[in-house]
């Protein structure tokens, strides 16, 4: 029977708590979990029942994996006070890091990166979470491959290049719009009104984007051009400049892309005008 990977995970946040999850659920050898933060190792450790610690020379240094699930800023500094073996595989989970990060302390390594929002009391199926995959070798991009593709049905190959743009993607898709549901909240406690009023909303809105492209989904003042409604909003947001602004900026670009949308259909009938008869 073929030995499995000793596999380490360096981190017990949102990502990391999915992630251990998923590895044992997949039957890998997760057999350590270390945090800078004892109470976060040891809530993980004693929810999936493996060895945890906080101390970094206790981590260790004879794993076949590990997997760093740990913010940017600190994933450089971490990397260097953890002890690992020279041919152990070294992976990350960041949207932003470039792989070349594990130059110097390996030459096995890549990246993981799952594209979801995590929280760790929402339960998700690892198995539907889109993994980006990359390795510093053709060799170890197929070792990364077969191993994400134990814990998820979706694989994608892509370099360091694209997963910063697809970051930058998910921010303006995720990120952004849930600031922006603080907001709505925010305006509507003010006034006595409950959050829970837009749940349906905010369910249909992205269910649609299921179904249909950003632009064909697209509603509201902003995409019909009412701009009485829309200076009636400007109007009610006139005491809050940061609110006004951002209303403001994300209207005008609503409906520059409706404007491009019209122009292209116009070009399209024109051309369909002035082509000659061929029959």
């Amino acid at each position: 029977m073929e030995q499995q990977d000793k596999i380490i995970l360096i981190g017990a946040g949102n990502v990391a708590h999915h992630l251990a999850g998923a590895l044992l659920k997949a039957g890998e050898n997760l057999c350590q979990i270390y945090s800078r933060t004892l109470d976060s190792a040891r809530q993980l450790g004693m929810k999936t029942g493996i060895s945890y610690t906080a101390e970094a020379n206790e981590v260790y240094p004879d794993g076949d994996i590990y997997i760093f699930c740990v913010s940017d800023d600190v994933l450089p500094s971490i990397i260097k006070t953890i002890r690992m073996p020279d041919n152990a595989l070294l992976l990350h989970t960041s949207g932003s890091q470039p792989m070349d990060v594990f130059k110097s302390y390996s030459k096995h390594y890549g990246v993981i990166y799952p594209v979801q929002t995590f929280s760790k009391k929402r339960e998700l199926d690892f198995r539907e979470i889109p993994l980006c995959v990359e390795g510093n070798t053709g060799p170890v991009k197929e070792r990364i491959k077969k191993f994400a593709e134990k814990l998820s049905g979706k694989i994608y190959e892509i370099d360091s290049a694209q997963r910063k743009e697809l970051h930058l993607a998910a921010v303006f898709a995720c990120n952004f719009p849930n600031y922006l549901y603080q907001v709505a909240g925010k305006l509507l406690e003010d006034k006595g009104l409950s959050f829970a009023m837009l749940r349906p909303l905010i369910f249909e809105t992205a269910h649609k984007v299921m179904l249909l492209n950003p632009e064909e989904a697209q509603t509201g003042p902003a995409k019909r051009g009412d701009e009485s409604i829309m200076n009636m909003h400007k109007n009610m947001l006139k005491n809050d400049k940061d609110l006004l602004k951002i209303y403001t900026i994300l209207s005008e670009g609503i409906k520059e892309t409706q404007d491009k949308e019209e122009t292209g259909d116009q070009k399209i009938s024109q051309d369909t005008i002035d082509m000659p008869t061929l029959w």
